[in-house]
């Protein structure tokens, strides 16, 4: 390689934006309707949105209601080739599509059913394809799958960081230890035991984490989130997440009330348990009727809003950032490379370096000030939190809402009018490379998952056969299957 050559990679690494980066933002945009355009919107100008897999485990080991994978996905096995050539077909085709770099959650069924090496190749080609993964989990599982996972057959680290999101509700049926709890304070100490298997892991392998922990929310729990919030706190996670419970998945797994769960009510109740307001309203991720997030940092004992949306200066922060920051990528980027992106965009607009000072200062103060701050960093006590809640669509709006958006159609209804609003602003997008589709995960799991895991059912059987069954307008030869839950399938093939 040439110096020119050399000079022509250095300057295109530390550009602030890649172009690739900046033309997949503005791709994202434009799909964007008009009621989610605003100031705060981050779709578009800070990242593409989330991305997640499926059919690729659908098993799971545990009961829980609701559920929202399809009656099917239990009476699939679980097939390491088939999950790797999965992961690895959709995250190339998101590669291509939205750009190179999103998060992106490994999700099926149970992550930790796969095993551990099919678990640590799946991760690798996430990455390979500059996602950023999060294994989807309820966190029943020991500290060595976890060692087997993160490193290899000669003991050093495949990862110098992972991400985990852990399930942890009083729902849930069949966890070890509580099979059946009774309220959500029961499952405080297996929140503590799979945060401190990665407090652990980083100690003794260096590894770095980044934890969620999720909760459904119904009427039946509702009340507790309060103090679910309050003891995660103390706990090592970096998000909280919670989702009200909405009619889609299992449907044999549903009960009544679901809808009687806002977004406000579970939001007001994870400010009481923090002990102060956590103000969402300076940005939004898609349509507001579908996701809230905010993040605070904590100092100490002392936790603040990160931006106040009532202070005009944090706003036009805000926006400055948006508009000249938003896009640049840091995650599996080189420290000094990070380093010069920043010095190149600062000095590409210096008219923002005071905006930025005086909102770095604002933030302390809410802090509670410098030295605060200061002695939290030293002490390694200084923390952000993201606090999230989820409100999915019920599968009775989506999947009629969803087969008119494939025509073409804008309802007017008003509920499949609306219901068409959020699926347009979706942030949470999966992937089908066979036929170019992307579609939301409320579409996935409402009109998508139970035809999917039907077939694979008749791909991945439980239990195989050895004697062959005829069908009998083909008269081909068609290998019988045994599902341990309904008996034979795949016996009669119809065409057509």
């Amino acid at each position: 390689m040439n110096m020119a050559a050399l000079l022509r990679g250095v300057e295109l690494a530390t550009r602030p934006i890649q172009p690739e980066s900046k033309a997949a933002l503005e791709r994202r945009w434009a799909q964007l309707p008009d009621h989610v355009k605003t100031p705060g919107q981050l779709l578009g100008r800070a990242a593409v949105g989330c991305e997640g897999t499926h059919g690729v485990f659908p098993k799971c080991n545990l009961t829980c209601s609701p559920c929202y994978h399809s009656a099917e996905a239990n009476k699939v096995r679980i097939d390491g080739a088939h999950t790797l050539k999965g992961v690895t077909e959709q995250m190339e085709y998101l590669r291509r599509v939205r750009g190179p770099r999103a998060h992106a959650q490994l999700i099926g069924g149970e992550v930790s059913l796969l095993p551990a090496e099919d678990h640590a190749a799946a991760l690798l080609a996430m990455r390979a394809n500059g996602r950023e993964p999060m294994s989807m989990t309820h966190g029943d599982f020991d500290y060595q799958y976890l060692l087997d996972v993160v490193l290899g057959t000669d003991g050093t680290p495949r990862f110098d960081r992972v991400s985990f999101a852990a399930h942890f509700d009083s729902l849930m049926r069949g966890r070890r230890g509580a099979v059946r709890p009774h309220n959500e304070a029961e499952l405080n100490p297996f929140r503590a035991r799979f945060a401190e298997m990665f407090t652990t892991l980083k100690r003794e392998h260096g590894v770095r984490s980044y934890l969620a922990h999720n909760m459904t929310v119904t009427p039946t729990n509702l009340d507790q989130v309060a103090e679910v919030a309050k003891d995660v706190l103390k706990m090592p996670y970096d998000m909280l997440s919670f989702q009200p419970a909405a009619y889609i998945g299992d449907d044999r797994r549903w009960s009544g009330g679901f809808d009687a769960v806002s977004i406000d009510a579970v939001w007001s109740r994870i400010e009481a348990g923090a002990g102060h307001a956590i103000p969402w309203q300076g940005t939004q991720f898609g349509d507001l009727r579908c996701n809230r997030t905010a993040i605070t940092v904590t100092a100490g004992t002392r936790s603040a809003a990160l931006l106040d949306p009532e202070d005009p200066r944090d706003l036009e922060a805000r926006d400055k950032v948006l508009a000249h920051f938003g896009g640049m990528i840091f995650g599996g980027t080189p420290t000094w490379i990070v380093g010069a992106k920043i010095l190149r965009a600062l000095l590409t607009h210096p008219g923002d370096v005071p905006h930025l000072l005086s909102f770095a200062l604002r933030l302390m103060r809410r802090a509670g000030g410098l030295r605060a701050v200061a002695s939290a960093a030293f002490k390694r006590r200084l923390s952000f939190r993201t606090f999230v809640v989820h409100n999915f669509m019920d599968a009775a709006d989506v999947a009629p809402a969803w087969a008119l958006m494939e025509q073409g159609v804008a309802s007017d209804d008003p509920k499949l009018k609306a219901t068409q609003e959020r699926l347009g602003a979706c942030m949470y997008t999966m992937s089908h490379p066979e036929t170019g589709a992307l579609v939301p995960a409320c579409v996935q799991h409402s009109a998508l998952d139970a035809g999917e895991n039907i077939r694979l059912r008749k791909m991945l059987p439980i239990r195989p056969l050895t004697h062959p069954s005829v069908d009998a307008e083909s008269t081909s030869v068609v290998p019988t299957t045994l599902d341990s839950a309904t008996g034979p399938v795949g016996a009669r093939t119809r065409k057509g």
